[in-house]
């Protein structure tokens, strides 16, 4: 037992060490090396893209069921994301799956979604086996899975942690928050990260970049080198104002043959009414309550007989607050809190891209609804990135 404690702390300081030197917050620079990945289920890319910065990672093989989400991702990271359905691109004896170091993705979860709680029998929640079959084909020693929070708490969860040990992982899983490293949108999701490497559990979660001014989470935030010294010091939680604030009022309904940012950067024709109900409710943070209070003649009727729950519904955004989680249909109010802080509209593709923290040259591929699934159907880069952090690092540290 003292053998497998020394053992175990000493794994975990090398493996500290490696990610602090690796984030240079301690000590020289290192040598980058380059690992190959594979993205299943991978929408526009937004995990792709960031685990491919600072070029630690190559892309070499890519899958989505959706036809624009495969064209956005061939149009940033190349012509590898191959179109159709993952199982019977399986069942088709003529794929070969390439090696990879790592397997990136995020198996399909509406069947898990608090919008489907009922849905426990959703083909698509067992999405996860041919996910775990390429892992095995490619020979990969580390592999993530994000999804919604909501699958820690299923029987599925522990059928993939199950399978992943059966293979020879070592598996660790937990819920992360985007707004802690770097994205300006409180989301939430859970990360099943598998390793042969090391123990993953010694570095997950990553380290927060950042941290609620108005919450109480600065002190966990801190990381702590071995000889007890801050390491570094996490800066604010980015906020609405800091995504957007730059942005002029948006031009036109369509998609438009410009530049970024403003080729995104388009607003809808609202009816009179729901103009209306806009202007009722012009302070940011306000919400269907304030609505059905100041303006009861144009509230929704089951809104008025739906008496708690849903405080974000026709909310507006805070300025000095990040985003709340972007969804599939954030340019309906009716939806969610979607309502720019002060201009009378909802928030627009371009707006809602940055709050999933992707960069303006990124390209979208699709119609207005398609482009709007891939933004809020993404992994948040900057988050993937924190992710990439603790990958690279198994990997890097195997190999040296």
């Amino acid at each position: 037992m003292t053998n497998y404690k020394i053992s175990k702390t000493m794994e975990k300081a090398f493996l500290k060490e490696d990610l602090a030197a690796y984030e240079g917050r301690i000590g020289g620079q290192r040598q980058e090396r380059q690992f190959n990945m594979i993205d299943l289920f991978c929408g526009a890319g937004g995990m792709t893209l960031g685990f491919t910065s600072g070029n630690r990672f190559k892309s070499v093989w890519a899958n989505d069921f959706n036809k624009y989400c495969a064209e956005t991702y061939n149009a940033n990271f190349g012509e590898h994301c191959l179109h159709g359905d993952i199982v019977g691109i399986l069942e088709d004896p003529q794929t070969v799956i390439p090696s990879a170091d790592v397997v990136i993705g995020g198996p399909p979860c509406q069947g898990f979604s608090l919008l489907n709680r009922n849905r426990g029998d959703d083909p698509r929640n067992e999405l996860w086996r041919p996910y775990m079959e390429v892992v095995e084909k490619s020979g990969a020693k580390v592999f993530v899975i994000e999804n919604v929070p909501q699958i820690l708490d299923t029987f599925e969860h522990g059928e993939i942690v199950g399978a992943a040990e059966k293979l020879g992982f070592k598996v660790v899983s937990g819920k992360v928050c985007a707004a802690d490293y770097g994205v300006p949108q409180t989301r939430t999701r859970a990360i099943i990260i598998g390793s042969k490497l090391g123990d993953p559990s010694l570095l997950f979660p990553p380290r927060k970049t950042h941290y609620n001014l108005n919450g109480n989470s600065l002190q966990g935030s801190l990381d702590f080198s071995g000889n007890g010294e801050y390491l570094s010091q996490p800066q604010k939680w980015k906020t609405v104002r800091d995504a957007i604030a730059d942005l002029p009022s948006p031009q036109g309904v369509e998609i438009r043959n410009i530049h970024p940012p403003l080729n995104l950067h388009f607003t809808r024709t609202p009816t009179e009414k729901s103009l209306k109900r806009y202007k009722a409710i012009p302070k940011e943070g306000m919400n269907r309550f304030d609505l059905q209070k100041r303006a009861p003649e144009i509230t929704p009727k089951c809104w008025i007989n739906k008496k708690s729950g849903g405080t974000d519904l026709f909310g507006r955004l805070w300025w000095d607050k990040p985003a709340v989680t972007i969804r599939t249909e954030f340019f309906k109010p009716e939806k969610g809190r979607y309502l720019h802080p002060e201009q009378h509209r909802p928030i627009t593709h371009r707006e809602a891209a940055r709050f999933q923290s992707f960069p303006d040259s990124f390209i979208f591929k699709g119609t207005k609804v398609e482009i709007a699934k891939q933004i809020g159907n993404a992994v948040p880069p900057l988050l993937a990135a924190r992710i990439a952090d603790i990958v690279y690092v198994l990997l890097n540290h195997a190999k040296e």
